[in-house]
């Protein structure tokens, strides 16, 4: 009896060890796996090149972070500059990822959520007033109001939003990811932009709105503030 509680125990934490293997980013088992973009293989994460073709610029890129963004190209009035594997071949396996986010004053970074990543965000210039949300059942917001040089981190998977109260200054911030495709998911966006749109049926019983509410959010035009 004692023996089968052992394999038992041993084989729900070797189960354990290898989600959490397969829920992050693959650690790399060489230097470098600086992704083949003109690969015709599939996988999850990029093929690598061959190391005899790797150059210094499959780790560089000329992202100019330092200038400033224009945020009037969205209604919520941010823009974020993601640089990750798509952009820097040489991040590939490597986990990590970075963004510029721009705010105009009351401008938004809206509710989002980046389902392979962990962020960590820095203010550099202006005032934030920054959140996230657990999950079900307890829901329990978590916010802060940062001033420039704070650091706030958002989990991974949790909906997050970064919201600037000034009126006439605006405010800028880094923020690092664990992923190198941390993707995002902004909240409204999806739930009510999503092509083909989700059946106003579904979406009134789930905001317990009535339908021509729906319909009149999914006729909006849902803006991406990421480039």
């Amino acid at each position: 009896m004692a023996s089968s509680t052992t394999f038992l125990v041993l084989t729900a934490l070797l189960a354990l060890l290898s989600w959490q293997a397969i829920a992050s980013d693959p650690s790399p088992l060489q230097d470098f796996c600086v992704a083949d973009k003109d690969s015709h293989v599939r996988v999850n994460g990029f093929v690598c090149k061959d190391p005899k073709d790797v150059k210094a610029d499959d780790f560089f890129l000329a992202a100019n972070l330092d200038k400033p963004r224009d945020t009037t190209v969205s209604k919520v009035g941010s823009n974020v500059t993601l640089i990750n594997v798509m952009r820097i071949p040489g991040l590939n396996t490597l986990g990590i990822s970075l963004a510029r986010i721009d705010y105009a004053p009351l401008g938004e970074n809206p509710p989002h959520t980046h389902p392979r990543a962990t962020e960590i965000l820095t203010v550099l210039e202006g005032t934030l007033y920054v959140g996230f949300v657990t999950s079900n059942q307890d829901n329990k917001l978590f916010t802060k109001t940062l001033n420039k040089g704070d650091v706030f981190v958002f989990p991974e998977g949790l909906i997050h939003f970064q919201f600037n109260p000034c009126p006439d200054k605006p405010a800028v911030a880094i923020a690092a990811l664990s992923s190198q495709n941390p993707g995002a998911i902004t909240i409204a966006n999806a739930v009510f932009g999503s092509k083909p749109p989700i059946s106003d049926d579904v979406l009134a019983k789930a905001f317990q709105v009535e339908k021509k509410t729906v319909d009149w959010l999914q006729a909006q035009f849902w803006s991406d503030n990421h480039n």
